[in-house]
């Protein structure tokens, strides 16, 4: 296994790691218990010119402040009261870039992961979308904050390349406040995805 380092992390191009992070496997260990996935979704969020960004114009609150942190740590803020949205911050600090975890595709720790969603079965579907990749994960506000580089949370490459042809790139979503930056080419996705293919 390859964990991914700190350095990863405080790259300047946050768009351009937002991408780089396609194929790459996100771990959680909760009580023991190891739980995660290929990240198959991600949205780029960049500083403070961002009007879609927590962090645009400069603004900096208790929710926001893991945002103005050295790269490498976890950025966990709450959605609708209900949703734990797992962020990973990068750049050096005091540079409040962000890429948002939108999707996974589940590899490990299917039985918990089953267990988290209550259903009966984990649904193809189960990692789609930042709420349900936080719920399948174990991520808590507790998380915020947290190295993504510790024994809580890591990343690994282990080798899968998602070539360009397999990703849509497209306009962020649910950030149509944002303006003619809402229409930014932020959001990755990975194109019909199969673990059958690995």
């Amino acid at each position: 296994m390859n964990r991914l380092q700190k350095s990863y992390f405080l790259q300047h191009d946050v768009v351009a790691l937002a991408r780089d992070l396609l194929g790459k496997y996100v771990f959680t260990m909760k009580e023991g218990q190891l739980a995660g996935g290929i990240i198959v979704e991600t949205e780029a969020y960049r500083a403070v010119n961002d009007r879609a960004s927590h962090a645009y114009g400069g603004r900096r609150t208790a929710r926001n402040e893991m945002m103005y942190h050295e790269g490498g740590i976890a950025y966990v803020f709450l959605c609708y009261g209900i949703h734990n949205m797992l962020n990973f911050v990068t750049n050096e600090a005091e540079v409040p870039d962000a890429v948002l975890i939108r999707g996974i595709a589940p590899t490990h720790g299917m039985e918990l992961m089953q267990l988290r969603t209550g259903k009966p079965v984990l649904p193809p579907n189960a990692g789609d979308g930042p709420g349900r990749v936080g719920k399948l994960l174990g991520i808590t506000k507790a998380d915020n904050g947290r190295s993504l580089t510790g024994d809580t949370i890591w990343l690994e490459d282990r080798g899968l390349v998602i070539p360009d042809n397999q990703v849509l790139v497209t306009s962020r979503i649910g950030v149509d406040y944002a303006g003619d930056d809402a229409k930014l080419p932020y959001r990755f996705v990975v194109h019909d995805f199969k673990l059958t293919t690995l």
